[in-house]
């Protein structure tokens, strides 16, 4: 046979059986994907050193009230580092988390750098700086490697001329599949939770009105709604203004009004801790679409908060902030980060 025809059909064989090696261990891959990991977590007070003008930001400067110092600030990233590397190495999740999401970060130079202190993760941010009298935000993060990134979306609350967080719509794709996410920071309940409700409940509705614009435009869109509500699960902004229920059956038969909040599989417990009683302020709800088996969904015992025992006080009774009543205490966070296993289905 002429030389060069034999190289012709070797070359062209080598090249099928590549293509088919690589389909097949792309199919393996597949089949065998790890959950995406979703971490919700308010840091408490992630503020960096210096005064902005714009914002009631005084007392986190060395010269403030609370003393707030570089070496305080760098403590704290690094206590924030270490629970990343802490859910690195627990066996329910044996890595970082693919989107994270912040809580009470003062502005996106400050939350890059924390982000960056994650040794090796490789995230890229996305941030909207929001009107809050603080300048407190949420800050996103995603690991380009495992989702993608499609573009987000700020929506002002409206309190008759009074500032808040925005609520914050984002797009992700993972394997060809578009999923969202809806970022949430409602007003606190500081002086007294009856006086404050109808801010929560105003954020409720922006919140919603979000959810049932995905849902217009696919009525199985898969929806991930999490945030610090400042609101337990019976409270009327999460239960009939935004809409949710513990019931899966309800959600999936509802035709999309309700969304499935998920401290219904793990109905112990909380994330704040409030006059030694635990709250479930901070929570993670989902669209139907995330409850059936196609496309991305979630098991029973895919939620969970996450701890180890030093961010407790000694007593381990108590989490161990940074602050308390303004004291500096050093710690973590007076909040428990949530995480949540999302599967990626055939």
């Amino acid at each position: 046979m002429n030389p060069i025809v034999m190289r012709y059909r070797t070359t062209v064989l080598l090249t099928t059986l590549l293509l088919m090696l690589t389909f097949i261990r792309e199919a393996a891959c597949q089949a065998g994907r790890d959950p995406l990991l979703i971490l919700w977590w308010n840091v408490e007070n992630l503020f960096d050193t210096r005064n902005d003008p714009n914002t009631e930001d005084d007392e986190f400067t060395p010269e403030g009230r609370l003393h707030w110092t570089d070496k305080k600030l760098k403590l704290k990233q690094m206590r924030i580092a270490s629970v990343f590397e802490g859910i690195r190495e627990n066996r329910a999740y044996r890595k970082y988390p693919d989107i994270v999401a912040f809580a009470e970060s003062e502005n996106r130079q400050i939350f890059d750098g924390t982000m960056a202190a994650v040794d090796h993760a490789g995230y890229r941010t996305d941030y909207h700086e929001s009107p809050d009298p603080r300048g407190i935000d949420i800050g996103l993060a995603w690991n380009p490697a495992t989702v993608r990134f499609t573009g987000s979306k700020p929506y002002t609350v409206p309190l008759g001329g009074k500032r808040t967080r925005f609520v914050i719509a984002a797009g992700f794709s993972v394997s060809g599949r578009p999923f969202s996410v809806v970022l949430n920071h409602w007003p606190s309940r500081a002086f007294d939770a009856a006086w404050s409700e109808p801010k929560r409940i105003e954020a409720a509705k922006v919140a919603r009105h979000i959810v049932d614009s995905l849902r217009t435009r696919n009525p199985k869109a898969e929806i991930i709604v999490m945030g610090d509500f400042n609101d337990e699960p019976g409270n009327n902004s999460i239960r009939n203004v935004l809409g949710s229920s513990f019931d899966r059956k309800q959600v999936r038969d509802d035709a999309g009004r309700v969304l499935f909040n998920c401290w219904s599989d793990l109905q112990l417990g909380g994330s704040y801790a409030y006059k030694g009683h635990w709250e479930q302020i901070d929570h993670i709800l989902l669209s139907a679409g995330l409850l059936d088996r196609s496309g991305l969904y979630v098991d029973q015992d895919a939620f969970n908060t996450f701890s180890f025992p030093h961010m407790f006080e000694q007593s381990g009774k108590k989490l161990y902030p940074t602050y308390e009543k303004g004291k500096y205490k050093g710690g973590y966070s007076d909040h428990l980060p949530l995480l949540l296993k999302v599967s990626v289905g055939k």
